[in-house]
């Protein structure tokens, strides 16, 4: 496969909401995302074909498509009765990287987010530097890990990560990724992006 490399050659890539007619693009989706995590050699929680399915049958996952290429992806989440939404699973397919995708890609889930659960706190948890420059410039804050959602099952999705040990042996206080949290609360002012102009 030949790479885009160049500012030249910039693809035309276009964001999506993913529903019933992208989920041919689910196992794709999953081999990027586990070459991703052992080329970083840092956890990136596995999911199965069928949850990656059901979020697109939500309407809460996003997909970039060049043409009929898979670009790249991510998924919304909500936890303890919608009061945190995470953006999770974001992953750009490595022929696409170099054109800010990813940035464009969580501009999108998270406006899309807020339009969805609008009193909810933004979270998420990192220990890629690029999603934490992008959250932090969206409004995220780091915070401990206990200012995020305590539900059991949003921390049983950590299992599958190679440091799963260490959230573990600190209680589930303390890991490798980086917390950040975006509180609408903190944002009186708030304006989003429109979907059509990301």
């Amino acid at each position: 496969m030949e790479e885009v490399s160049s500012p030249e050659q910039q693809p035309l890539i276009r964001i999506y909401i993913a529903g019933k007619q992208h989920i041919h693009y689910v196992e794709e989706i999953l081999d990027v995302i586990e070459e991703s995590s052992k080329a970083r050699g840092t956890g990136i929680a596995r999911r199965s074909p069928e949850y990656v399915a059901q979020k697109m049958l939500e309407g809460k996952a996003i997909i970039a498509l060049c043409g009929d290429d898979f670009a790249g992806f991510c998924y919304i989440e909500s936890w303890s009765n919608k009061e945190y939404v995470v953006n999770s699973g974001l992953i750009v397919k490595p022929k696409y990287r170099g054109f800010g995708l990813a940035k464009r890609i969580k501009m999108f889930s998270f406006a899309y987010s807020r339009r969805l659960f609008p009193k909810a706190k933004l979270f998420g948890i990192t220990s890629g530097a690029a999603v934490l420059k992008i959250n932090n410039e969206l409004g995220y804050r780091p915070v401990t890990f206990e200012q995020l959602t305590q539900d059991p099952a949003f921390w049983r999705g950590c299992q599958t990560c190679v440091n799963y040990d260490v959230l573990q042996r600190t209680d589930f206080k303390r890991c490798i990724c980086t917390a950040m949290l975006y509180d609408p609360a903190e944002h009186p002012n708030e304006v989003l992006e429109d979907l059509d102009k990301i």
